[in-house]
């Protein structure tokens, strides 16, 4: 096991996105570090307000800070509005890092996401990978933004040496996720299909084209286990692939979610709609190397996220489908509702086989 080099207990934790499912998951994770953890609501800071931010930060003085606030959103809502998933990301990164760095944090982490890489990067896919190549068009505005981030903490680590470290995690999924089929990932959107699906008594439910591309997931609970073991043990310029090392094909996914589910219809394909990339592997060899492995079966962390839907422990954002989501701020209308109460919508075009 590395050796560790930053102890969380006893230090003042701010975590800025907890009302998001990573922000959520880290809350959990710290409940056992014997740290005092710092949230603050969009009432009580606006992220996207510099002074704010700043005044917020030099009030609080917390040791560390996990920053896993984001705007963000399904495909229709990155092609609508790039200029909002840009500039909201941009501005809310640079302001929580700057204010970090002037209060005197001793660490921050940054977290980032898998889309930062070439769209055609060789498979599984390094850190090195990042900027080698062209993004996904549909979600480049996101992306350009999280490599922002990524290398502003490179930035003030360089210039001012300040320990702030950036983990890039996969495709997560677990409790407090976004199950609105407008808007949600492959994950909760399959889910709650198969649900309404069985509820329902339908014959079938539908995927985008042949189910053959191949995605991997990480339950949340193993992404915040793993961002505490890097704040711990990790500190160095280059960031960290957060991932489980296994993938599985939307079609061996549909299967695994259906009989996690009850849902014994058939699957069908609808094939004048496109698969997307091929594959999407992170390696994980570093993260290993540093000591951490998931904990969290793939079958075992869907019954869970079933589990948390079903308690109505979700977010629900068909109000913001289109524009995104500001991740973290109290106010900005999420609503939830139980699983029971469901009825089954006509699916739109994102929903049908969103791209994780």
């Amino acid at each position: 096991m590395p050796e560790m080099i930053y102890s969380l207990a006893g230090k003042r934790v701010y975590v800025a996105g907890h009302r998001g499912m990573v922000g959520s998951a880290i809350v959990r994770r710290l409940a056992s570090e014997g740290c005092e953890i710092l949230t603050a609501t969009r009432a009580e800071v606006d992220l996207r307000r510099q002074e704010q931010v700043e005044v917020w930060m030099s009030r609080n003085r917390p040791d560390a800070v996990f920053l896993a606030a984001a705007r963000v959103g399904g495909i229709l809502a990155n092609a609508t509005y790039p200029a909002d998933f840009l500039y909201d990301n941009l501005i809310l990164q640079a302001n929580v890092i700057h204010a970090a760095h002037r209060a005197g944090v001793e660490k921050l982490m940054f977290l980032g996401s898998s889309c930062i890489y070439p769209k055609f990067a060789d498979q599984p896919i390094v850190e090195d990978s990042l900027l080698s190549g062209s993004l996904e068009p549909t979600n480049e505005w996101y992306a350009i933004a999280k490599i922002a981030g990524l290398k502003l903490c490179q930035a003030y680590r360089k210039q001012h040496r300040r320990d702030f470290i950036s983990a890039m995690p996969t495709n997560l999924y677990g409790p407090e996720d976004n199950f609105d089929l407008g808007s949600s990932h492959v994950m909760p959107a399959l889910i709650r299909k198969a649900h309404e699906a069985k509820i329902n008594r339908q014959q079938e439910i539908c995927i985008w084209g042949t189910g053959t591309p191949r995605r991997e997931f990480l339950h949340v609970d193993d992404c915040a286990d793993a961002c505490l073991h890097l704040m711990k043990t990790y500190s160095a310029e280059s960031h960290v692939n957060v991932g489980s090392g296994e993938d599985i094909t939307i079609l061996e996914l549909t299967r695994l979610v259906c009989d996690v589910v009850g849902f014994e219809g058939e699957i069908t394909h609808d094939l004048t709609k496109p698969d997307g990339t091929p594959r999407k592997l992170l390696s994980v060899d570093k993260l290993r190397t540093l000591g951490w492995s998931p904990k969290v079966g793939l079958r075992e962390g869907i019954a869970d996220a079933y589990r948390s839907f079903l308690d109505g422990h979700y977010l629900e954002r068909s109000n913001r489908a289109v524009s995104g989501d500001l991740i973290g701020q109290s106010d900005i209308g999420f609503e939830r509702a139980k699983a029971s109460a469901l009825h089954a919508p006509t699916l739109s075009a994102a929903a049908q086989h969103p791209s994780p």
